[in-house]
């Protein structure tokens, strides 16, 4: 049964040429027909997976926060009536830091929600705009400043290791960010992927991405700042103050079952993992047609669900329990972890394991995709 709920909003009403649903920009919305659509996938969701309590509801997607709140708080009305809350039930909307959508911020306080998380990405305006971000350092605080007047729980996210960062800089952006006072932070290495815009940059020679060694020092830094701080890390990108954590993300990367809905969502649900269709009148055609706006539900085998598992649990500090999962999954401890690679990461000091619960530490987590790769057994990649 789930106990987390994903609701992505496809629609990006200020075009970005950096955001993934570029193509979804629309002038205008019906929103009395979204409205209808998106509670029948959650009809469909809740009848397949209600029966307990919701502990957190995710807003996200392409700017949810330009959502009506009269339509975010029907939609909670809905999930609340569907599967009920938990007395802690943890509501967040993702949001970007401009001044039009932080006008919005008390109204969408009062519809439910009660948590938020802005798309900082940096405290300088030349690396916003070599992030391709539309707002600017100063809009961007004033956006914070109004959702810490109106919201119990405040996340921001920031990109480091950009090009040419060094330790100095990077250590007085963090601080000044840390100086603000929100109880949990996302900070993410600059990474180059395939297919991306960054990836011709850096192909055409515009700029070089740090090296290992410098963007290491950062990490480094990363990790001595916010656990000074009072945030230490619990995820590899993730710092909070106890008590503080997203619940959401940890539904995720505890591997629990999570309801999505909407154009483009993903879920598992039951052993299956769902994936609604992307592109939104495809996913409203699809309510239309059959209730709900599935493409496909890929049943999951023991061995895939428990990898998945392992490599989503190894990114937290706490780690995993192998005897749970292989209870879980009904798969042998001994065929989770490649015993051999096991002693030798432990021997290095990138790993450590204690009465079954297998955790990377600190001097493993630079290198963790490196570990993660070393680690699952292969009989469970190969199967």
């Amino acid at each position: 049964m789930a106990r987390a709920l994903y609701i992505h909003w496809p629609f990006c009403l200020k075009k970005c040429p950096y955001c993934d649903f570029n193509s979804h920009v629309r002038d205008e919305v019906d929103h009395a027909a979204w409205q209808r659509a998106l509670i029948a996938d959650m009809r469909h969701e809740a009848a397949l997976a209600g029966g307990e309590r919701l502990e957190s509801i995710f807003f996200g997607g392409g700017t949810p926060s330009l959502m009506p709140p009269a339509l975010v708080g029907d939609l909670l009305a809905e999930a609340e009536r569907l599967w009920g809350f938990s007395g802690t039930v943890e509501i967040t909307l993702e949001a970007n830091p401009s001044s039009v959508e932080a006008a919005a911020f008390g109204d969408l306080a009062s519809a439910g929600v009660n948590r938020v998380s802005l798309g900082l990405q940096a405290l300088d305006d030349s690396a916003l705009r070599f992030l391709g971000r539309l707002h600017d350092v100063a809009e961007g605080l004033d956006a914070l400043a109004i959702a810490q007047r109106h919201f119990a729980r405040v996340s921001f996210d920031l990109i480091y290791a950009r090009p040419g960062q060094g330790a100095a800089e990077w250590e007085c952006e963090l601080s000044r960010a840390l100086g603000f006072g929100t109880g949990h932070l996302s900070l993410y290495q600059l990474t180059i992927e395939p297919n991306t815009r960054f990836a011709t940059d850096v192909r055409l020679g515009r700029f070089d991405p740090l090296d290992d060694d410098p963007a290491a020092e950062l990490f480094e830094t990363t990790r001595a700042l916010t656990a000074g701080a009072g945030l230490p890390a619990y995820e590899i990108s993730n710092h909070a103050r106890p008590g503080e954590q997203s619940r959401h993300n940890l539904a995720y990367w505890r591997y629990r079952d999570y309801c999505g809905i909407g154009p483009g969502a993903h879920g598992r649900r039951g052993g299956l993992a769902t994936m609604r269709h992307r592109k939104p009148e495809n996913w409203l055609a699809a309510v239309g047609e059959q209730g709900h706006g599935l493409r496909e539900e890929t049943p999951l085998s023991p061995a895939t669900a428990a990898s998945e598992a392992l490599l989503m649990g190894l990114r937290l500090a706490e780690g995993v329990s192998l005897p749970e999962i292989a209870r879980r999954f009904g798969i042998e401890p001994a065929r989770l972890i490649d015993p051999d690679r096991r002693e030798m990461l432990a021997r290095l000091g990138f790993v450590h394991e204690d009465g079954g619960r297998l955790a990377v530490t600190p001097r493993g987590m630079p290198v963790l995709d490196a570990i993660l790769g070393e680690l699952v057994h292969p009989e469970l990649v190969t199967a």
